[in-house]
């Protein structure tokens, strides 16, 4: 095993323990559970989801720099602002010397034909002059003195057409010595670069170049450099425009944001099992030009929805699922796959806050020691890793469950109806292992209807749904009857109207011998009737 290798096994089995950190602290404290009864106790109660864990990204507060950091964002300040002053930002390739030869003698052969043609103009005008002092009497005074005016004039307009001639030679003579012109306008994903523009997110993004260099300064400017010639040659400017691929539109897309309120984009891999798609994307070289044209607009689609200003979102959460991926012995895929990991590697530079791969198979290990080594160090270690059992746990660690969607255990549907951003925060109700635990929803007005969210982390329980009216001697209505809901259930949504005051209780019987996380949300709504 290369070194390489061994470095992405020892992120996959960090990611892996990460994963599973809190499930194992959790169970420490059920094994305490009959020493410690007030930790029972506070279990048994229901309470607003909180962050399992809290990643931030690194601060770009000038304020909380460290000085080699300050000193060396202020030294790619003063190159870039040198560079873009001298009009060296572009640099063009060098033409041949044959080429360079037939350049000059074509320019020279031009230059003899304008002043061939500069000549008769002048010899023209001269035969003129003499023509009509042949003919013409003595001028008065007033027409010598008009004459000499428009003598001035001439010579004023000689003088402008020699400096602008002079200037164009000027431009000429830099673009021979492979130089493009430009202006201070010049900017990267919305954000002007020019230090002497003052825009605060100026220093966001060139932070983002020089962490990915370790700070390391030439290197930082070379690869902003690179950057920007590699988006005036590829057009990326304009890709938002282009209609790339709509038939990958299930294959990535943006949905939500993470708990710190970075965008959190999905890969879905498991598109591509479809032979008819496969082909249809990867099918030859030019179908994975296309495939990864596609890929790039998504990455400018994303970073159009970051805050790119210091305390903002200014970096992605990435969901990678690799349930049912062909995987590394397709080779098209991994030959696509590979090139655009260089890309947005080398040309979006820390715009991923945390790379998660969930649903992963035993050959994610092969692919992860294939693309090791076009990782760099401080990429590998944004890595998650999350095996299928573990989906929900781990997402919940960096995602609420309002915005996890719901094939993935989490409460997010497509063009929901029922619940929106605004309606409060999820609960979470911990049951220990052979207990039952119970949420109770208020029905206590007549003709409203209570609709409610619930999901177990890993289910495998009994779990029932009834109506409990308030007024003694009513009968209780099974909603749901009891049934056992195995470990590949998905979030559960129902709705009961009451015709009496009452509550509406849910029940979840754990038999396993492990606790069981609950996550549930409800509403009431009034019903209009007509």
């Amino acid at each position: 095993m290369t070194v390489e290798e061994t470095q992405v096994a020892e992120v996959v089995v960090v990611s892996q323990e990460e994963a599973e950190k809190v499930v194992c602290e959790n169970e420490k404290v059920v094994e305490g559970d009959d020493k410690v009864k007030e930790v029972d106790e506070a279990e048994s109660k229901p309470k607003t989801v909180e962050k399992s864990s809290s990643y931030k990204e690194e601060s770009n507060y000038l304020s909380d720099l460290k000085e080699f950091e300050k000193k060396a964002l202020n030294e790619l300040k003063s190159k870039l602002e040198e560079a873009i002053l001298g009009n060296n930002i572009f640099k063009k390739e060098e033409p041949k010397k044959e080429e360079q030869k037939e350049e000059k003698k074509v320019a020279e052969e031009e230059e003899k034909k304008e002043e061939k043609t500069e000549e008769a103009v002048k010899t023209e005008e001269v035969e003129k002059t003499e023509e009509v002092g042949k003919t013409e009497e003595v001028k008065t005074e007033e027409e010598e003195k008009n004459e000499e005016k428009a003598e001035e004039v001439c010579e004023t307009r000689t003088e402008e057409v020699a400096d602008e001639k002079a200037e164009e030679g000027e431009q000429e003579k830099k673009s021979e010595e492979g130089y493009e012109v430009v202006d201070t306008d010049i900017s990267l994903w919305g954000v002007p670069l020019f230090p002497g523009k003052g825009f605060e997110g100026t220093d966001v993004v060139l932070l983002k170049f020089l962490r990915a260099r370790e700070f390391k300064v030439n290197e930082a400017f070379e690869m902003l450099k690179k950057t920007l010639q590699w988006r005036k040659e590829s057009k990326i400017d304009s890709i938002l425009d282009e209609d790339v691929c709509a038939d990958l539109s299930s294959a990535a897309y943006l949905n939500g944001v993470d708990r710190e309120g970075h965008p959190v984009c999905y890969n879905i891999f498991g598109v591509f099992d479809n032979e008819e798609l496969y082909r249809k994307t990867f099918g030859n070289e030019e179908k994975r030009g296309q495939f990864l044209r596609w890929r790039l607009q998504l990455m400018e689609k994303s970073v159009q929805k970051l805050d790119l200003r210091p305390g903002g979102a200014t970096s992605l959460l990435q969901i990678n699922d690799l349930k049912n991926s062909p995987g590394p012995a397709k080779k098209e895929l991994r030959i696509a796959t590979k090139q655009a990991v260089g890309l947005l590697q080398d040309n979006y530079p820390e715009l991923v806050a945390k790379n998660i791969f969930i649903n992963v198979p035993f050959w994610y290990y092969a692919l992860n020691a294939l693309l090791s080594p076009f990782l760099t160090q401080r990429t590998k270690s944004k890595f998650v890793v999350a095996r299928p059992a573990k989906v929900t746990e781990t997402l919940l660690k960096y995602i609420p469950a309002q915005e996890i969607p719901a094939q993935y255990g989490g409460f997010k549907r497509d063009n929901d109806s029922e619940f929106s951003a605004e309606d409060g925060a999820v609960s979470e109700l911990i049951i220990k292992a052979g207990s039952t635990g119970t949420v109770q929803i208020d029905a206590a007005e007549v003709d409203n209807t209570v609709v409610w969210d619930l999901t177990v982390l890993g289910w495998e329980v009994n779990y029932k749904e009834e109506f409990v009216p308030t007024e003694e001697g009513s009968y209780t209505i099974i909603v749901q009857k009891k049934k056992k809901m195995g470990s590949n259930e998905g979030p559960i949504r129902n709705t009961f109207r009451s015709n009496e005051p009452g509550k509406v209780v849910l029940t979840v019987e754990n038999n396993s011998s492990k606790k069981k996380r609950v996550l549930y949300r409800y509403k009431a709504k009034k019903c209009f009737t007509g």
